[in-house]
């Protein structure tokens, strides 16, 4: 596994061009999108040349370009299961041409698609460096639509995709011995960070709490993401109705939208569904909660977890990814043991059940959060591709 360099090369504080290459971008909302607009807008910040290549959201999408920032639509189509997202289609000639007219210094794929795969293809034919990063477990979500037996063969070939590449990002150490174990080979530590400017207990709405109908001291869990079976909602439903038998005044609020959205609203027309939510509103949403669930089993990180307990709410969730990184049992959260779902329940019922210890963990999860400036992180990646501009292309 390799070393992560911790500070950027000063004797030449060289202006990088970069190409991003990536499935899923902002506007469109999920973890990968978030994390790469901070991670775009980071090296903006630090005068680095984006170009952006992405598939095309919509008909009216052209190529644009802003400042440092150059974005270059392209074909694309609906993913299964997925049909808010948009996956790339093979247009390797298309890079390799624009490559050769004027080459990036570092080209970085985020997702291992069709496009991301023509961008493997094309920079490994011109010898162009190239990092990639690993964000979804998609190994794992396809047991999830009946399509299990996929599930090895999707493995192998992230393996071997990411292998190609001189560096691959993941966010946390749990995670990359995770993979080098199962032959990944090029692994080098990235931590995530979250914007402490606005996600803040001060957001607080008393007024978005009445629309809620719950009172100052009504406790409400929240949960935020997509609303799809890979999420494991039914475990965070079974947390909210064993600990409602205890205090009937409490809510349960759902932030995001999905596949099984419909569903649920239908069977539980109780719940709040407050669709999807960006931005200050979405900020707004978590700090006047009082309780966080977070019942997945299968994220790389789960951003959402560092952007709650910044808020200030106490966080349930299954003790790896961002949850083991940055969590202290019984003083920032209640981790609980990976796929224990009785204890699971149980922690959402014991902060149900009391009010002080849900606002101490609150309060010094918000505490902990300000150590997880974006700005150390960028620094860090900016470090990662002035290195391999540096290097070249020696990776076989």
């Amino acid at each position: 596994m390799s070393s992560l360099a911790t500070t950027p090369f000063s004797a030449a504080r060289q202006r990088l061009r970069i190409s991003i290459v990536t499935e899923t971008y902002p506007p469109e909302v999920n973890g990968v999108a978030i994390t790469l607009e901070q991670m775009v807008n980071g090296l903006l910040d630090r005068g680095h040349h984006i170009q952006l290549i992405r598939p095309r959201q919509n008909r009216t999408d052209l190529p644009r370009r802003k400042g440092n920032l150059e974005e270059i639509p392209q074909p694309g189509m609906a993913i299964p299961f997925y049909p808010e997202l948009r996956m790339g289609l093979p247009v390797g000639y298309r890079l390799a041409r624009r490559w050769r007219h004027a080459a990036p210094d570092v080209v970085h794929i985020a997702t291992e698609g069709l496009l991301g795969y023509s961008a493997l293809c094309a920079s490994r034919r011109l010898r162009l460096p190239v990092s990639s990063s690993f964000h979804t477990n998609f190994h794992s979500y396809s047991r999830h639509y009946g399509v299990g037996v996929l599930a090895t063969p999707i493995a192998a070939y992230l393996c071997r995709f990411h292998n190609r590449t001189a560096c691959t990002l993941v966010p946390t150490q749990e995670l990359a011995e995770h993979l080098q174990s199962a032959g990944f080979t090029t692994l080098r530590v990235l931590h995530r960070g979250v914007d402490t400017r606005v996600f803040s207990p001060a957001r607080r709405s008393p007024l978005l709490r009445e629309r809620w109908g719950a009172s100052p001291e009504d406790p409400v869990l929240l949960y935020v993401g997509r609303l799809a079976a890979e999420k494991n909602l039914e475990l965070a439903i079974a947390a909210f109705e064993a600990a409602q038998q205890r205090c009937p005044a409490a809510r349960f609020v759902l932030v995001g939208d999905g596949p099984v959205a419909a569903t649920l609203q239908a069977r539980y027309p109780h719940f709040i569904f407050a669709g999807l939510r960006r931005g200050e509103d979405l900020a707004e949403h978590y700090a006047s909660a009082d309780i966080f669930v977070f019942p997945s089993l299968t994220e790389t990180f789960g951003n959402v977890i560092l952007e709650a307990m910044a808020s200030g709410l106490a966080v349930v969730a299954f003790d790896y990814a961002a949850a083991r990184q940055h969590i202290e049992h019984n003083r920032s959260g209640l981790p609980v043991p990976y796929q224990d779902n009785q204890a699971f329940v149980a922690a959402a019922q014991s902060l149900i059940e009391q009010p002080n210890q849900r606002r101490e963990l609150g309060k010094e999860a918000s505490r902990a959060a300000q150590r997880w400036d974006w700005q150390r992180v960028h620094d860090q990646l900016e470090a990662i591709f002035l290195e391999l501009a540096h290097s070249g292309s020696d990776h076989g």
